[in-house]
């Protein structure tokens, strides 16, 4: 009844942290046990009863701070100063630029939209398809919540219970990977299509480009560098942030007033609110799936399909790219983390970090999936492309993300190395 009910208000195109209250509501009267649902209210509120989680709507203030001080403007100049004589070198620039940026901002859906109306009209002044500009801006945006700061992660570590900060820096290496297989895949795609290359700069102008964008590097060197030095946890590395953000909108671009402030806290406020509130409705879930033995039930199916550690985690890459093919990425991962967490830790003793790298990608690779595939369809609003068109135009880099997607997954060093040392 409550997988029916679960089914059925997913179809409706309920909310779906509505959805997981409501389910969890259902399976207290099924088993028509009272006390479970006077502890309802109380695990509401002990979900986000967690200091880490002051650091999603920081990140948020960090992202809407960015937006109102110009800085992505900057960012794509310096990207264009160093690669933008190469073949193809709009779409380097592109690619770089998304790197920088989702340094900063750690949305994949904000990221996707704010870069596609930056570089999707430039790269068709520049001859470019606009199916294939808008397709790699989209596939860019997967960089978002992989490099740190990434909200993603943050919801994860929470839901795991592993430091929040190990978790971002266990995405450092990914991102990397991921950008640089993205960018081989364009000088392939350059070659074969024969890009036209852009102009090419004096150095003088590349370190005046250097220069303009390098207080704006300093953001996601300051939170990096808080974590990684132990100056502080990453909810004070994201204020520190937040606040170097605000300085250099205030005293650098001279792009932020105080007149928009109220603007960018309410806006703040309510992203804030919509992935608190999942974060919330995820901890009753949690408590209702364990409470009924989900896990228990689903570790013993698992395990009469995947005898290794190696085919759960191939096993795991199939039913979460269908999951993320249909469900947003924070809501995909809130609903498969207790289930399959405790699975992958305690069954095949796989390192909670490597399979929330692997897992928060997994989900987010969804967002650039049929059918659904949210972040498809912010790119075709945005550049006025079809979402399945720009679906094909952009398979190849679907196709080398699934493939670093595997590797992420059989070699766990990549996600470990700069924590354990490795």
């Amino acid at each position: 009844m409550t997988m029916f009910a679960f089914l059925l208000l997913l179809v409706i195109g309920l909310p779906i942290g509505l959805i997981l209250c409501a389910a969890a509501l259902v399976f207290i009267f099924e088993t028509g046990n009272p006390l479970l649902l006077d502890s309802f209210p109380l695990k509401l509120f002990s979900s986000l009863d967690n200091f880490g989680l002051l650091a999603i709507p920081l990140f948020i203030l960090i992202g809407e701070l960015m937006n109102g001080a110009g800085i992505t403007t900057r960012l794509v100049r310096l990207a264009a100063a160093f690669v933008g004589n190469l073949k193809g070198g709009l779409a380097y620039i592109n690619l770089l630029a998304n790197m920088m940026v989702a340094s900063i901002l750690g949305s994949a859906t904000a990221q996707i939209a704010m870069m596609s109306q930056v570089m999707v009209p430039e790269m068709q002044r520049a001859g470019y398809d606009k199916g294939f500009a808008a397709g790699l801006t989209a596939f860019g945006g997967l960089l978002g919540p992989i490099i740190p700061p990434s909200i993603v992660f943050v919801v994860y570590a929470v839901l795991a219970q592993v430091a929040i900060s190990d978790m971002l820096v266990a995405g450092i290496l990914p991102g990397i990977l991921l950008t640089t297989v993205f960018i081989l895949t364009v000088a392939a795609l350059g070659w074969h299509y024969n890009y036209p290359r852009g102009e090419k700069l004096s150095w003088h102008a590349r370190l005046t480009a250097l220069r303009d964008a390098l207080p704006m590097l300093m953001i996601p060197m300051v939170i990096i560098g808080t974590i990684l030095g132990g100056f502080g946890s990453p909810t004070e590395a994201a204020a520190i942030g937040a606040m170097v953000a605000t300085l250099i909108g205030i005293f650098y671009t001279r792009s932020l007033r105080l007149r928009d402030f109220p603007m960018i806290l309410l806006r703040t406020g309510l992203n804030s609110a919509l992935v608190l509130f999942l974060v919330a409705a995820a901890g009753v879930f949690s408590w209702v799936l364990i409470f009924g033995q989900v896990p228990q039930t689903a570790a013993v199916w698992v395990q009469s399909v995947a005898t290794t550690p190696m085919s759960f985690m191939l096993l795991v890459l199939v039913l979460l790219l269908i999951v993320g093919t249909v469900i947003d990425g924070i809501p995909g991962l809130i609903m498969v983390v207790p289930i399959l967490l405790p699975i992958a830790t305690e069954v095949y003793d796989i390192d909670p970090l490597h399979f929330g790298v692997v897992v928060s990608v997994n989900l987010i690779l969804g967002l650039l999936s049929p059918p659904v595939g949210i972040g498809l369809y912010v790119a075709a609003s945005v550049s006025g492309v079809s979402a399945m068109r720009l679906f094909y135009v952009s398979l190849p880099f679907f196709i080398v993300a699934c493939i670093t997607l595997v590797v992420l997954a059989l070699v766990p060093w990549l996600s470990l190395a700069l924590i354990r040392g490795a």
